[in-house]
């Protein structure tokens, strides 16, 4: 099953404390189908990653592997995010108060009619009053 992956539930597959059974089983549909995400996807992995390795919480030998796990899984960046960005997206955002950068998740998810993967609890909540189904925890 395809879904929409968010950066908290691919960060919570990267890191061994904050991994759960549900997503894992998340992690299990990616590798035998796949997931989308927006272009900011990589930028928020990244900058997280960072963030871990700036705290001590994994070295950077970890963060370069981490990086390398994920390439290895189909996960495709969608290429319509920017065009829905100034319009749906902002949308979204106003009427579930959330960031933009969460808005493009579940403008994503909508426009593809996939499940959504996060952590977020707004974006969770949002995802549900969207009619979504909501995978990850």
């Amino acid at each position: 099953m395809s879904l929409v992956l968010d950066a908290s539930a691919a960060l919570a597959w990267l890191l061994p404390e904050e991994l759960t059974d549900a997503i894992a089983a998340t992690f299990d549909l990616i590798a035998d189908d796949c997931a989308w995400v927006p272009s900011l996807w990589r930028i928020e992995v990244a900058n997280s990653l960072s963030v871990n390795l700036r705290r001590g919480r994994i070295t950077s030998v970890r963060r370069r592997e981490s990086l390398d796990d994920l390439r290895l899984l189909p996960i495709y960046c969608d290429q319509e995010t920017k065009d829905h960005l100034w319009d749906r997206t902002l949308e979204l955002a106003d009427r579930h108060r959330l960031t933009v950068y969460d808005a493009t998740y579940l403008e994503v998810a909508l426009r593809r009619a996939l499940p959504l993967a996060t952590l977020e609890d707004e974006l969770r909540e949002a995802a549900l009053r969207e009619g979504m189904a909501v995978m990850g925890k």
